[in-house]
């Protein structure tokens, strides 16, 4: 149990890397001939999954402060292999694998046994290698080659899917396409195509509904600086904005990631936020009600969860069905966990609406879901009173240093 008390904030936080944009890094690395190195690499959890990934995939990895080394390779030295609970691995690397000949059989563990991977067993098997889930979960068994061919991918519950069929289609014997359906979170392929072309790798992008790309291309090595986690940085925005005054470092608007449209949601509910070269300030302001759509960034909605009760009035944020098959349901979560507080969220649909109130002291379940423990802390920091989170720990997925980094910016 973590307690956070009502504080004002003030300082600066560097943001770590973005775990997106080094999963797919790692993925890369691994398939190109030579060796790669990722400086200012994210020591989460979900990173450190897909760095042993690349290690039981036949990769040669060395450790450093800041830098991780990885000299390509792609013989598994197993016919079992853990994404431990990595859901963006687990589909990107499923698809890889299936480009090889041999059988291997992929599992996980925590919330990974309960997301669905039935869309990637479909798509895998049209395009000529073979996939088998069970009965739509891990485990995932899959053997090759990977002919090639055309796909067509309903994009609706995740782009994770289609991020890793591009990464695995050079490795085809003929040319992929995909065509893909109702595309959510197309920032994320942005960076999907921006990482591989980084390594040497073309992918064709025809309106985000069909994508083309040639065989017999080859990764690459690449030397590549992460940039900053704009997921990590939306909620210090958000508690600069409603409780003091932040800088918060590592951040760019020149990223392709989802989650930097936080911004935007700041500036619609009247808060104050500035750029700077490679940083943004946000100070305490008067917030009103907003209206945001976060159907391509539904990450988000914790942050913005918490924007919404310091708000004036009652706010509206679409992009609901995007939260259930998360580490929870994170629109049950978020419902229920506000609830606690004293802040009313009402879900209509795919629309969730939140009045904004003094939350109240109470224990927060983060439901073992890195992003409600560190909402949960946030909208600890306007409370009436102390706020205990369960769990804490669990912001190790995607943010280590978050309870020391907002240690550091409280006013005591």
């Amino acid at each position: 149990m973590k307690e956070v008390r009502p504080s004002e904030v003030k300082g600066t936080v560097c943001i770590p890397a973005s775990k997106s944009v080094v999963q797919r890094a790692v993925a890369a690395a691994m398939l190109a001939r030579g060796t790669s190195i990722i400086h200012n690499p994210s020591t989460c959890n979900d990173c450190l999954a897909a760095l042993n990934m690349a290690r039981q995939l036949g990769a040669t990895v060395v450790e450093e402060p800041n830098r991780w080394t990885i000299t390509g390779d792609f013989r598994p030295s197993s016919t079992e292999l853990s994404c431990g609970e990595a859901g963006l691995s687990i589909r990107m690397f499923t698809p890889i694998v299936s480009t090889l000949a041999t059988k291997q059989t992929l599992t996980g563990h925590g919330s990974l046994t309960t997301r669905p991977m039935g869309g990637l067993e479909e798509a895998i098997n049209q395009l000529g290698a073979t996939c088998q889930t069970t009965n739509g979960l891990l485990p995932i068994t899959v053997q090759g080659p990977m002919m090639g061919g055309t796909a067509n991918i309903d994009g609706s519950l995740s782009s994770q899917i289609l991020t890793g069929l591009l990464m695995a289609a050079p490795l085809a014997k003929q040319d992929v396409t995909l065509n893909v359906a109702n595309l959510k979170s197309r920032p994320y392929i942005d960076i999907t195509i921006e990482v591989m072309l980084q390594f040497g790798v073309e992918v064709e992008n025809n309106s985000y509904q069909h994508f083309r790309v040639k065989a017999n291309q080859q990764y690459k090595p690449y030397e590549l600086r992460a940039e900053g986690d704009w997921s990590g940085a939306a909620f210090f925005l958000v508690a600069g904005v409603i409780a003091g005054k932040l800088r918060v470092e590592n951040i760019s608007s020149a990223s392709k990631q989802a989650d930097k449209e936080i911004v935007t949601a700041i500036k619609l509910a009247g808060g104050r936020i500035t750029e700077g070269n490679g940083f943004f300030e946000v100070e305490k302001s008067p917030l009103k009600a907003f209206s945001f759509d976060a159907t391509n960034c539904p990450d988000l909605f914790p942050p913005l969860a918490v924007l919404a009760a310091a708000c004036k009035g009652t706010t509206l944020l679409k992009g609901v069905s995007r939260l259930t098959h998360k580490e929870s349901n994170r629109a049950m979560a978020i419902q229920n966990e506000f609830a606690k507080a004293g802040i009313s969220v009402v879900i209509e649909g795919d629309e969730m609406y939140i009045k904004g109130a003094t939350p109240k002291s109470c224990t927060m379940e983060s439901y073992n879901d890195h992003r409600m423990a560190m909402a949960a802390a946030t909208l600890a920091l306007i409370a009436s009173g102390q706020i205990g989170i369960t769990t804490p720990e669990c912001v190790a997925k995607s943010y280590p240093e978050f309870w020391e980094h907002l240690e550091n910016v409280l006013e005591h």
